[in-house]
């Protein structure tokens, strides 16, 4: 019997990502990324029982891999610094925010390690939003943002910038160099 090829999380982990990126939650197969890494779908299944579990599994590797970037938003003093360093963030790692917005789609599982990720991944996501808290006081602090909006639509509205078409192709530094004038100063 010839023996299975081994392969790192980090390895599983990018093609994950790639295949989400390609096929979405509902085209993502076991078979697809056993054939990517070059290993039987066997070896998969000695370490997730479902996919439920991979991709949770995965969603918390890159959510633990953002709030990391995501500290280091302290190191700059000023708002303006905080935000340009969020919104580069953010953009920077776009693929992996779109991918978050898949787990929206995991199923409720009976799977108790999908639970305990699913729970994780609540709480990875609550340390986010508290990370930013003082990024939002901040700008208060400085007299930049309105005191009358919601900490969450502040940070809901930045995050969701990232999902805007580009539809005219505008070269990428130009787009994200537009949006972050549009959040700081509106349209006008």
């Amino acid at each position: 019997m010839a023996r299975e090829r081994k392969f790192s999380s980090e390895e599983l982990f990018q093609v994950t990502k790639q295949l989400l990126l390609n096929h979405g939650y509902e085209g993502f197969t076991f078979s697809l990324l056993a054939n990517r890494i070059k290993v039987s779908r066997g070896a998969i299944y000695k370490y997730f029982e479902n996919k439920e579990e991979l991709i949770s599994e995965y969603l918390i590797y890159e959510m633990n891999r953002f709030l990391i970037e995501l500290r280091k938003i302290e190191e700059r003093t000023s708002f303006n610094e905080q935000f340009d360093y969020l919104v580069d963030i953010i953009f920077k790692d776009s693929e992996t925010l779109q991918i978050r917005e898949i787990a929206l789609h995991i199923p409720e599982s009976q799977n108790q390690k999908v639970k305990n990720n699913t729970k994780q991944l609540g709480k990875l996501h609550l340390d986010m939003y508290s990370q930013l808290q003082s990024f939002i006081q901040q700008g208060r602090k400085e007299g930049i943002l309105n005191p009358n909006l919601p900490d969450s639509l502040i940070l809901g509205f930045i995050f969701q910038t990232v999902a805007i078409p580009n539809h005219y192709q505008v070269p990428e530094s130009k787009w994200i160099r537009s949006i972050k004038t549009i959040l700081r100063n509106g349209i006008t």
